[in-house]
């Protein structure tokens, strides 16, 4: 994963054409801009450009047009917002390849930097063609990705384009495969993953890939209780994936034998309610839970061993909470065990790398995401390389 192109491979760029795959998917409400950290990780990757002279041109998708011009989804949106986080006037190009873009390059002095027109516009994109990825690289000398977020898509913009040009890994994207290479690439042991989620069958290829490569396996959330139940705990009425229990079941032998320690919770925050602060809230052993209750939370003795175990461990991967952290008091576990990893991460004994919409929304809850070593906030990409499956937009861009 180390081995790959970087800005540093790309020597004088000045009066050159630079297509940067960036992500502007960007929440919206109200014609506005809601959020611009994804603007903000690519900031680097484009400013290094232009400041070294290139004409800068970003690529990027916005929703799912289905290969069709929809003005809702127009990157001309998100203009403003781009050029508030870089502080520089951006022009924006509505085709993506043509003549179009060629007049407005000719206009453009280096160090100019133009957004083009939402990529899905054309059903070229998502199908890689070749023809259209051959159009848009016509108007340019070399490309960039710096999306990690779409790496795991084959698209003319992201895996189609580096057949056709010098291409190279923007700023973002070598940090976040720098992260994820000291993460599973080539750890420092022993090394932990904490998974959670709702759903075993949501991550059923991460856990399988996960227990060759970690020495704990921390199963938290709705999907620990599919692994109590395979080994004959009663959960009551909490989510649980019955017909997964034999899956489960596989997967803990398989952890047997390769060596990787399985910690499932053995005391649990149980109720009869799912609700903010239920009467009916209760701690007890995983033995101990009734029909008529659910599990909603890792109880306190659990956590107190897995802040144990991550302490002897030198590397972490997180992806998903221990409980249902959206609702108080069912959010003590995963603030308690995250505190205990961004203290280890602080002091830098242990290197901590996370990922995922609800794992970055929980370490934001708990106040604690500025202390892990490297948080990535792609989802699909981030679960498929947990996975152990080649993101093709990061391969094409490999030595």
């Amino acid at each position: 994963m180390s081995n790959f192109r970087t800005l540093d491979d790309v020597g004088d760029v000045s009066g050159k054409v630079a297509l940067v795959r960036v992500d502007l998917n960007l929440p919206m409400n109200g014609g506005q801009v809601t959020d611009k950290t994804r603007i903000n990780a690519s900031a680097p990757t484009i400013l290094e450009l232009a400041d070294a002279g290139a004409k800068v041109l970003l690529l990027a998708h916005f929703g799912r047009p289905k290969g069709a011009r929809n003005s809702t989804m127009s990157l001309s949106m998100v203009v403003d917002a781009v050029q508030d986080v870089l502080g520089r006037e951006i022009m924006f190009v509505p085709e993506v390849a043509g003549d179009i873009v060629a007049q407005s390059i000719g206009i453009m002095r280096n160090g100019d930097i133009s957004i083009l027109e939402n990529t899905r516009f054309w059903p070229g994109e998502e199908k890689n063609d070749p023809e259209f990825a051959k159009a848009i690289a016509a108007n340019a000398d070399l490309y960039v990705n710096d999306a990690f977020s779409a790496a795991h898509r084959a698209h003319a913009s992201t895996e189609g384009l580096t057949k056709l040009l010098p291409s190279y890994a923007g700023r973002s994207m070598q940090k976040e495969l720098e992260a994820l290479d000291k993460a599973l690439g080539n750890p420092e042991k022993p090394v932990a993953a904490v998974v959670g989620g709702a759903k075993v069958s949501s991550k059923l290829d991460v856990l399988k890939h996960l227990v060759g490569q970690v020495d704990h396996l921390i199963i938290g959330g709705g999907m620990a209780n599919t692994f109590l139940a395979a080994r004959g705990v009663d959960v009551g009425k909490s989510l649980c994936e019955h017909d997964l229990t034999g899956t489960a079941e596989a997967i803990m032998e398989a952890a047997d034998q390769s060596g990787c320690t399985v910690h499932l919770p053995y005391d649990v925050v149980v109720s009869q309610e799912f609700a903010a602060n239920p009467a009916s809230l209760r701690t007890c052993n995983v033995h101990e839970v009734a029909e008529n209750e659910m599990i909603l939370d890792v109880g306190p003795q659990a956590v107190e061993a897995l802040g144990d175990v991550l302490k002897t461990c030198r590397t972490l991967v997180w992806n998903g909470p221990m409980g249902a952290f959206e609702t108080e008091p069912f959010d003590t576990a995963t603030v308690a065990l995250a505190k205990t990893a961004a203290a280890l991460s602080k002091e830098g004994s242990l290197v901590s790398v996370a990922g995922g919409g609800d794992t970055v929304a929980a370490l934001n809850h708990a106040g604690v995401a500025q202390d892990f070593t490297y948080i990535s906030t792609a989802g699909g990409a981030f679960l498929e390389w947990m996975e152990g499956k080649e993101l093709l937009g990061v391969a094409a861009l490999s030595l």
